[in-house]
């Protein structure tokens, strides 16, 4: 919601500045995310001590 939000601004923006940032901000939203994806596959949230 929040870079949907800015949408209004970033807009405004040059296509090549826009396509980075959404670029970014699209692999940005799953960092937070890959404990939950890790835990989905493998049932764990750490990763498993060797």
């Amino acid at each position: 919601m929040f870079v949907a939000s800015l949408a209004p601004f970033v807009g405004e923006w040059p296509i090549a500045v826009q396509a980075l940032f959404y670029l970014v901000m699209g692999i940005a939203w799953i960092i937070p995310l890959k404990p939950l994806v890790r835990w989905i596959q493998t049932g764990r949230f750490k990763r498993p001590v060797k």
